[in-house]
């Protein structure tokens, strides 16, 4: 053999080495690729159903939540977590999900449910879904209620307004405005039926105080008005049920009674009690035992036979002393309450009735100087929940403030009326309400010859919505999702 060709055979075989050492590290490639990529695939899907197990338990407590609406430990009378196995379709256990309850604060129906899923084949994933639920109260609404309502020019309202009756609106109205009814008779002037929501008020402005054709049934497209009202209006709408309501104020008296604070009856002669509320968590109390008297003239022309009819402003008081404010905030008195002062950091429910409910002994609430926060991002809550009315008595502010959650839950919201023989108290110039009105019958802190509150601005509270005040109607026993997102 000659030199030459020991060199090719050298060649050759250096290059099936090379070729050779090559397809290894193309083979090895292709298996280390796909098997890397069957395990990104496999971890993939075991992070999905990671996901999907995690998203079972949160489905799985709401589940839990309609049937026991109060159960915050898994049924089980003891602080979580709590963990679930998780089944497929075929009854495998393929994993489990965690469950971190966190009930609600008082006064609040947020409940909040972390669920971290896991998978068996794959103990080292986890994916975590956090989720808030919540009842809606009523104070959902700026105003809610369930009769006719009529907002009449200078009302502005900054907030939802329902009601299971019409409504005349000739105000601004800054958010939606819905009605019960499709159609009814305006009991403010005679003729045909109007729109359910609709207005009087002229474009321009001026109002027309008689029936209007553009506002009324067969009148289709419903006109905008987008002047009047800014987001828009609706009829008709589902009611909002106030039936219930009665029980829910009972239910106040006794948990009063159990851990908050019950006021007795204050005792012929007295005629209720007066409650200041201050910012340092405590509230003064005193016995009302007079109230001013009306000028005969004020008295005789404004009471048309109204026997409800009165100044309820203090005339004179004693002092009972001062008290801190009860551990779950309610304080239920059994007879007619003056409120005012102000609150720091505080959720306070007063409340006024007497039991069995009956419409010749029912008590009301009084608000004659301001009631105020200090703070307004939800730390300060404050409502009213009378089983008549809610007044604004005749001496009361003449720029008067109200931070609250107002309900009257078989009378008004409102100021009586007081003509031109009770003056200077017949013309009042501002009232100004945060938080929202709920009111059986026709609300009004003015009246149509001038006379009550000539600009009445009502501000809607969103805080409210999920975290009314302690122990306030709400308008189902059913959670609604309110937030949901993957934290991990």
């Amino acid at each position: 053999m000659n030199k030459n060709n020991k060199n090719c055979r050298g060649v050759v075989l250096l290059n099936v080495l090379i070729f050779s050492a090559v397809a290894i590290s193309i083979v090895t490639f292709f298996i280390t690729w796909a098997s890397s990529s069957v395990k990104i695939t496999k971890k993939t899907l075991y992070k999905e159903q990671a996901f999907q197990i995690a998203e079972a338990g949160i489905d799985y407590y709401r589940w839990h939540l309609a049937h026991s609406p109060s159960d915050f430990q898994d049924g089980t009378g003891i602080e979580g977590p709590y963990t679930h196995t998780f089944y497929d379709k075929d009854g495998n256990d393929i994993g489990n999900f965690t469950l971190t309850i966190t009930p609600p604060i008082t006064g609040s129906t947020i409940v909040t449910i972390k669920s971290e899923g896991h998978v068996n084949e794959y103990p080292s994933i986890k994916r975590t879904i956090q989720s808030k639920l919540a009842i809606p109260s009523f104070a959902k609404f700026a105003i809610v209620a369930n009769d006719v309502m009529r907002f009449g020019e200078g009302t502005e309202v900054f907030g939802p307004i329902h009601s299971n009756g019409g409504i005349r609106f000739d105000g601004i109205a800054h958010n939606l405005v819905t009605s019960a009814t499709s159609s009814y008779n305006d009991p403010d002037h005679t003729g045909n039926n109007e729109f359910g929501v609709h207005t009087h008020l002229n474009v321009g402005g001026g109002v027309n105080n008689t029936f209007r054709s553009l506002e009324a049934p067969p009148t289709d497209p419903v006109p905008t008005r987008s002047d009047v009202f800014l987001v828009g209006r609706q009829f008709p709408v589902p009611q909002a049920d106030f039936t219930g309501i009665t029980n829910d104020l009972s239910l106040i008296k006794t948990n009063a009674n159990a851990d908050g604070k019950y006021l007795a009856p204050s005792g012929s002669p007295s005629l209720g009690y007066h409650i200041v509320l201050k910012t340092d968590d405590t509230y003064d109390l005193y016995k009302v035992t007079s109230l001013v008297s009306a000028s005969s003239n004020c008295s005789t022309y404004s009471s048309g036979g109204d026997t409800t009819w009165g100044t309820w402003s203090i005339n004179e008081e004693t002092f009972l002393g001062n008290f801190a404010n009860p551990a779950n905030g309610l304080i239920f008195v059994e007879d007619n309450v003056w409120i005012n002062g102000q609150i720091d950091t505080a959720r306070i429910t007063v409340a006024s009735g007497v039991f069995p409910d009956s419409a010749n002994t029912r008590k009301s609430i009084f608000i004659n100087q301001d009631l105020l926060y200090t703070n307004y991002d939800g730390q300060d809550v404050i409502g009213l929940i009378a089983q008549k009315d809610i007044t604004v008595g005749m001496m009361s502010e003449d720029d008067l403030r109200i931070d609250a959650a107002l309900m009257a839950v078989n009378g008004r919201a409102g100021r009586y009326y007081y003509s031109s023989y009770c003056s200077p108290y017949h013309l009042r110039s501002v009232i100004t309400l945060y938080g929202m009105i709920g009111t059986s019958k026709r609300y009004g802190f003015a009246y149509t010859n001038g006379t009550g509150y000539d600009i009445r601005t009502i501000i809607y509270d969103a805080n409210l919505l999920y975290g009314p005040p302690t122990s306030f109607p709400l308008t189902s026993d059913k959670y609604s999702t309110i937030s949901w997102d993957e934290i991990e």
